[in-house]
């Protein structure tokens, strides 16, 4: 599909995040130093048979998990790059901070409380206070400098997915790898309790830190903003005991606590993360009223950007009467509204960068988002006589759309 003269001039992709730091290379070489020297650790306690049965295991899984994750991002999608720099940090240097100070902290107590106690203490207390500052450092660093790619809980919830996601692939290649050492019935029950039982354990941890430093950026109380990513961080760090001690004891005690502690917490972040996508739509509603008044966009679009189900529809009817290339217009004109209307709302909260770099980015924003709306009309004008001359559609419910599309604006 042609579109349109307007938009022919003009970039397909966002602007660029000027004044946001980028990625170093010294950072992804030191990130894949890490990964190989945990692996290296692996492999020594492993052997490679164990370790590369261990690894397609625990990779298997991983890119619908990943998948799961991200579909919870519904109006600001964050950038592909941040992601994956963030899974590689869990999965990387996070591993290998953990691994090391793991075994320090072990060997030192178990010269005062003895082998067995030190291990106990190790998995119930220690354990979780060190893997969980090694995920949250990855969570610490994107919150206070990229303050354009962290707007509230749920890009917190995402990023630290993302970095327990990474985290536990990882892992998980070592606790497999242990149990195919020790045999075939060891290997099915270490699966099904890490790969089916507790997939989400390690996200779901971290993602208590990710919503309190989500919570603190979306506040503007001093007090707020102090406690609320500690406490966070607390909630994670009781979590991951709470699992690690379950896991250490009989099935019995592993499902009541699982019933009773896990799943309620599970179910607690989705409530939440749905509370907060409601919240993000009326940000949009309030920083793009505007455009409305302006003539850029219309009441009907305004109120389709600001519901998760509404932006489904319609680019499912994207997709439906102009293929491909119109769905892909559609998705980058929902990015780039939802885009400008969180730049205006970090601006108003003194989270921008200078005056001369938030006001030329609103000014590529805008013109990006008129560019799409004047070929989206123009495509809009030419299928016109086609559209009408076909039959109706099928009524609301009926249609492909009416399955497992979730609303963000009730």
């Amino acid at each position: 599909m042609d579109p349109g003269p307007a938009a022919a001039g003009t970039p397909r992709t966002p602007p660029p995040h000027g004044g946001e730091p980028r990625a170093h290379p010294g950072l992804t070489w030191s990130a894949a130093v890490c990964g190989l020297l945990s692996l290296l650790v692996m492999a020594g306690e492993l052997g490679p048979r164990a370790l590369g049965m261990g690894m397609a295991l625990a990779v298997l899984p991983v890119p619908l998990y990943v998948m799961m994750a991200l579909w919870l991002d519904r109006f600001e999608p964050e950038p592909a790059r941040t992601l994956a720099q963030t899974f590689s940090w869990g999965a990387t240097v996070a591993v290998l901070i953990a691994l090391l100070l793991n075994t320090w902290a072990e060997a030192r107590l178990g010269g005062l409380i003895g082998a067995d106690a030190a291990r106990t203490f190790g998995r119930i207390a220690s354990g979780p206070l060190i893997e969980e500052t090694a995920k949250g450092l990855a969570l610490l660093y994107l919150f206070h400098e990229l303050r354009d790619e962290f707007d509230g809980v749920v890009d917190g919830v995402v990023y630290a997915a993302m970095v327990g996601l990474g985290f536990a692939m990882l892992e998980n290649v070592q606790y497999y790898g242990e149990a195919i050492k020790q045999g075939h019935q060891s290997s099915l029950t270490t699966f099904a309790l890490r790969g089916v039982v507790g997939p989400f354990a390690h996200p779901l941890f971290t993602s208590m830190l990710g919503m309190g430093l989500g919570y603190a950026r979306e506040r503007t109380h001093p007090g707020t903003r102090a406690w609320a990513p500690w406490l966070g961080f607390a909630c994670a760090v009781v979590l991951h005991a709470v699992w690690n001690y379950a896991a250490s004891r009989d099935d019995v005690l592993f499902m009541t606590l699982y019933a009773a502690v896990m799943v309620p917490a599970f179910f607690g972040v989705l409530v939440i993360i749905r509370m907060s996508l409601k919240r993000e739509g009326r940000v949009i509603r309030e920083h793009l009223e505007t455009l409305v008044e302006q003539g850029v966009i219309d009441a009907d679009e305004l109120a389709r950007l600001c519901r998760v189900r509404s932006r489904l529809a319609a680019s499912y009817r994207a997709w439906r009467t102009g293929g491909l290339p119109s769905w892909r217009e559609r998705r980058e004109l929902h990015q780039i509204a939802s885009e400008l209307a969180f730049h205006r709302w970090r601006v108003l909260r003194g989270l921008g960068h200078s005056d001369e770099a938030d006001n030329q980015r609103e000014a590529e924003y805008l013109q990006r988002l008129q560019a799409l709306c004047r070929s989206r009309a123009a495509v809009k004008s030419v299928t016109a006589p086609d559209v009408a001359a076909r039959p109706a559609d099928p009524a609301p419910g009926a249609g492909p759309t009416a399955a497992g599309e979730m609303s963000a604006g009730g």
